[in-house]
């Protein structure tokens, strides 16, 4: 297995230099979790960082995710919102999701639960169970949305469904 690791590092390296942004990206996880190369969480940044500002949207959300926790980089909501945006903005379901989540509660950019609404909505319908739920949540609140429990109750039906235990518990 060290082998293939060690395998894998040394092809993810070549492209990246050549600057592949998903294999930028490949090699910033295997830097940030020390799979097949020292740990190496600065290195891991770079990288993402550059596979990101080529449009990587796995990269970008990785990076909102850093600057929302403070993880190697410092803690900055306001950029954190830019990266999940951007990756918000090509699709990305989890980004969608965190995004919709800052909306609510107003991290990095200003509360706007109609906003919030939005991306919940657009993860949700790419069948995102926390999303679903999220969603359901401002429908059965009136937030962001005209109050409807069935509505409300038919989101997180979805979710249930996936397995998702507070959905399942909630109904």
């Amino acid at each position: 297995m060290a082998q293939d690791e060690a395998e894998a590092v040394r092809w993810y390296r070549l492209a990246a230099e050549q600057g592949y942004a998903e294999a930028q990206n490949n090699l910033g996880m295997l830097y940030a979790n020390g799979e097949g190369i020292p740990e190496d969480d600065v290195e891991a940044v770079r990288l993402y960082r550059l596979a990101a500002e080529q449009g990587d949207a796995e990269a970008q959300q990785v990076l909102g995710v850093m600057y929302t926790a403070g993880r190697v980089v410092a803690r900055d909501p306001g950029e954190a919102a830019r990266w999940v945006r951007r990756a918000a903005e090509q699709g990305d379901a989890a980004a969608q999701l965190a995004l919709g989540g800052m909306y609510f509660a107003g991290r990095g950019v200003a509360q706007d639960a109609v906003e919030a609404v939005r991306w919940y909505r657009l993860a949700a319908e790419q069948g995102l169970a926390e999303a679903q739920v999220a969603l359901g949540g401002m429908y059965f609140a009136g937030r962001g949305v005209l109050q409807d429990e069935a509505e409300g109750v038919r989101w997180w039906r979805l979710a249930a469904e996936q397995g998702h235990l507070p959905a399942q518990t909630g109904l």
